[in-house]
């Protein structure tokens, strides 16, 4: 039964993650079954090609590792083959003793992978893979094929309450509380939390932090133009070596689509009009502000 198609991919997740109301920072977590740790979608082909193409062609932005991170990169891929093993199982299979990615045609040997094996992880899952170290949850090791205006190379090696620090309200709302989840976060857990964002443009590979530059949005050409960018991120624990492994799943929609579904422009309006104005800055969202809210509000009028 190998040589027969595998099963169709599940159509992509349209996560709407946004509150209406003030904004309130919070970590927002939700607890998950372990095999819950990645979120294919029909989005799998085409993101894999991007992946691919970003490790081959521009290797030195999106992997990085740092000395002594080598045990739990293996150990990271061991935990992301078992899983697709066990629970994407329509898609890839073990003949003679190969992973063998059904969706792709690609076979992998992960008992002696080419190149490193936190990268060849990378390549099997649409998720970004970082890896915390198990004392001071620095980030030690990752591939980040889809970042959202931040380069890896300026973040490897840091802490978390370095990592975010131009984050607005996290050291005053969630330093601590990260801190204290982060240490007693046990092996056989996993927890689910989401972050969104608006982009002009719908590239996923967005390291620059001041984002795309072009005409101004309007009204009329937000629909198009503008996506709304959400992460799903997950932690978790490694059993062996402790290190944190931090998923991040990225999907990207256009505004366009987004208010097809029923309440999602009223939402949306709701949360982006609740949003202080150093958190629409830091998302990006603070140029074309005014011009996303008078299109949201053409499809759903304030009352």
């Amino acid at each position: 039964m190998l040589n027969a198609a595998p099963p169709a991919l599940p159509a992509s997740p349209l996560w709407l993650p946004f509150a209406p109301g003030p904004y309130r920072p919070a970590m927002g977590l939700i607890a998950r079954p372990l095999a819950e740790l990645t979120a294919f979608g029909a989005d799998y082909p085409a993101q894999m090609a991007e992946r691919r193409a970003l490790l081959d062609l521009r290797r030195g932005e999106v992997f990085a590792v740092l000395p002594g991170s080598e045990a739990a990169r293996r150990e990271a891929l061991r935990v992301i083959a078992g899983h697709l093993r066990a629970d994407r199982a329509a898609w890839f299979a073990e003949p003679g003793g190969m992973l063998e990615n059904r969706l792709t045609g690609e076979r992998w040997n992960l008992a002696a992978p080419e190149g490193d094996p936190l990268e060849c992880a990378g390549r099997l899952v649409q998720e970004d893979l970082c890896l915390l170290d198990p004392d001071s949850a620095a980030l030690t090791a990752a591939v980040l094929c889809f970042p959202s205006r931040w380069r890896l190379a300026d973040k490897l090696g840091r802490e978390l309450a370095a990592i975010h620090a131009r984050v607005p309200l996290y050291a005053e709302r969630l330093e601590r509380p990260v801190a204290r989840f982060i240490a007693a976060l046990a092996p056989g857990r996993l927890v689910e939390r989401f972050n969104w964002t608006i982009h002009d443009g719908s590239a996923l590979f967005q390291p620059e932090a001041d984002g795309a530059h072009g005409p101004a949005v309007t009204a009329e050409t937000a629909p198009a133009r503008l996506h709304l960018r959400v992460e799903r991120q997950t932690l978790s624990r490694l059993p062996e070596t402790g290190a944190v492994l931090f998923t991040i799943r990225t999907r990207q929609v256009a505004l366009a689509e987004v208010v097809t579904v029923a309440g999602a422009a009223a939402a949306l309006a709701a949360a982006v009009r609740g949003l202080p104005e150093s958190v629409a800055a830091y998302r990006g969202i603070a140029p074309f502000r005014a011009a996303l809210l008078a299109a949201l509000d053409r499809v759903a009028p304030q009352g």
